[in-house]
C-alpha cells in the first residue's frame, strides 16, 4: 500500500471517530434538555399549586360568610317546603276524616227516612206531610251526593266482602251462587272510600 493510500485511510478513521463523538455528545445533550424540561416543568406545576393554595388563604372573609349564609337559608328554605307539603297533608287527612264522621252520623236519619215512607199506604204519600218529608229526604240525597257520597249497590250482585257484610245466608236456587237477595241497611261509600258496609242476605 502506498504512503497516499495510508493517510487516506487514517483520515477516513479519524472522521468516523469525530462523528461517533459528535453522535454520542448531542444524545447526551438531548437526554440533559429532557430532563430539564421535566424539572421546569415540575417547578411551574409547583408554583401553581402555591399559587391556589395562596389564593384560597387569602380569600375574603366577608365573602366567605356571605357563602356560609347563602347555603344557611337554602337549607332553612327547603327544610320550610317540606314543612308546609306535610302541614297541608295532615289537614287535607283531617277534613276527609272530619267529613267522614259527619256523613256516618247523617246517614242513620236517611235510614229513617227510607223506613217511615215504607211503612205509610200509597194514599198517605200524597199527603202534604209526606210530600214535604220526601223534599226534605231529597234535599239529604242530594246533600250527600254533592259531597261525593254513593250508595253500594247491592240486590241481585254478588257478594263482595270490600263492599258488604253478610248478615244471613239462606239456601235459594232461583238465584246464583253468592248472589244477594235482601238488602238490610244500606251501605255508602266516600270519595270511593267505603264508609259504611251494606247489611245483607245472600244465597247460597
Amino acid at each position: 500500500m502506498s504512503k497516499k493510500e495510508t493517510k487516506s485511510k487514517a483520515e477516513e478513521v479519524k472522521k468516523t471517530e469525530e462523528t461517533s463523538e459528535a453522535s454520542t455528545d448531542t444524545a447526551a445533550k438531548t437526554e440533559e434538555t429532557v430532563e430539564e424540561t421535566k424539572e421546569a416543568s415540575k417547578a411551574e406545576e409547583t408554583k401553581t399549586s402555591e399559587a391556589s393554595d395562596s389564593k384560597e388563604a387569602k380569600k375574603d372573609p366577608k365573602d366567605l360568610k356571605i357563602a356560609e349564609l347563602t347555603d344557611r337559608v337554602q337549607r332553612q328554605m327547603a327544610e320550610f317546603d317540606n314543612f308546609r307539603k306535610r302541614t297541608e297533608k295532615e289537614k287535607s287527612a283531617m277534613f276527609e276524616m272530619g267529613a267522614s264522621d259527619i256523613i256516618k252520623k247523617l246517614l242513620p236519619v236517611i235510614d229513617n227516612f227510607e223506613r217511615g215512607f215504607k211503612s205509610v199506604s200509597d194514599e198517605e204519600l200524597e199527603t202534604p206531610f209526606a210530600k214535604g218529608m220526601d223534599m226534605v229526604y231529597k234535599q239529604f240525597l242530594k246533600l250527600l251526593e254533592d259531597a261525593d257520597v254513593k250508595p253500594i249497590e247491592a240486590v241481585g250482585n254478588e257478594f263482595n266482602p270490600d263492599l258488604h257484610n253478610a248478615v244471613m245466608h239462606v239456601d235459594d236456587e232461583s238465584v246464583g251462587e253468592n248472589i244477594i237477595i235482601e238488602e238490610f241497611e244500606k251501605g255508602y261509600t266516600y270519595r270511593d272510600s267505603v264508609i259504611r258496609h251494606s247489611m245483607v242476605k245472600v244465597a247460597n
